[in-house]
């Protein structure tokens, strides 16, 4: 994963000092593009270890159109916990309970999750159901039956409904490209948080590539990942810095077993991970 290192070192050479609405300042470059054959290997980040098992989850929940964290928190993933906590600890409800006792609530109580593990209709309401559109339904027969077209384009950005979100899409827009028999995928993150965020976005958008190439037919081609703020967190400097002391290993291999014909038909079980070896876990505070 030499291009995420190149990344850091785009930022950190090349960035300038922001403010932020969490309140905790950025380095910040605009404009990135980094490019990932998935004939190399499986993008996932080797200089530090990566939560996979969180990024399959939390995508195949996009899949399945859901905006409540239950179904993450019932999966033991706690990556979007934050938001919906931070709400309910602004509440009158609020009884002080820590983040982990919320989760926990969230998994033990329905009622209580339903009212309050709902982040309103980020990625997968919009994927599945913009404005009543099923965009990856649409995408991938379009795929199917016009390879050709250059109107390949899921948004998850939907100016009605931001207000309404969480946390507003940070990787917006993606692009679908056919070429030789290869599916080809463009993100458009406008925001990236190189540090926490970035690699899971990469993993995540080179898995959802390898899942509609499958359903297609197709093998797979390039993850091209295009980010407009990219920024890291003046709080993560010490993380990345670390990370470009330490040499990456080749990239590990994922296997999708099974031979799904529709972008539902994926499970947890169905991806394995082979030859991933990576240096140890660097944490890091997320911005809220």
């Amino acid at each position: 994963m030499k291009q995420y290192l190149h990344l850091i070192k785009t930022v950190l050479e090349n960035g300038t000092k922001k403010e932020d609405r969490t309140g905790t300042g950025t380095i910040s470059y605009f404009g990135t593009q980094e490019r990932y054959d998935l004939s190399e290997g499986f993008p996932l980040v080797t200089t530090k270890k990566v939560f996979l098992r969180g990024i399959i989850h939390e995508l195949l929940w996009f899949i399945k159109g859901d905006t409540n964290i239950k179904y993450l928190v019932d999966n033991d993933v706690h990556i979007w916990d934050d938001w919906p906590y931070k709400t309910y600890s602004e509440s009158s409800e609020f009884k002080g309970e820590t983040i982990k006792e919320f989760a926990e609530r969230i998994k033990q109580d329905s009622e209580f999750a339903k009212k309050w593990g709902n982040l309103g209709p980020v990625y997968g309401k919009q994927w599945r159901d913009f404005n009543g559109v099923d965009q990856l339904k649409n995408i991938i027969n379009e795929i199917k039956n016009n390879p050709d077209s250059r109107r390949l384009i899921v948004s998850s950005w939907n100016p009605v409904d931001v207000p309404k979100m969480a946390l507003p899409p940070c990787h917006s827009l993606y692009q679908f490209y056919v070429s030789d028999g290869k599916l080809s995928l463009q993100l458009y993150q406008r925001s990236g948080d190189v540090f926490l965020g970035v690699p899971f976005n990469i993993a995540s958008y080179a898995l959802l590539l390898m899942m509609v190439a499958k359903v297609c037919g197709l093998k797979c081609g390039s993850f091209v990942h295009t980010i407009g703020d990219t920024h890291i967190y003046l709080n993560h400097i010490d993380q990345v810095n670390l990370q470009l002391t330490r040499e990456p290993y080749p990239l590990p291999k994922m296997i999708i077993h099974g031979d799904q014909k529709n972008i539902e038909d994926f499970t947890i079980d169905d991806f394995e991970l082979q030859d991933y070896k990576c240096h140890p876990r660097i944490k890091g505070e997320v911005a809220v």
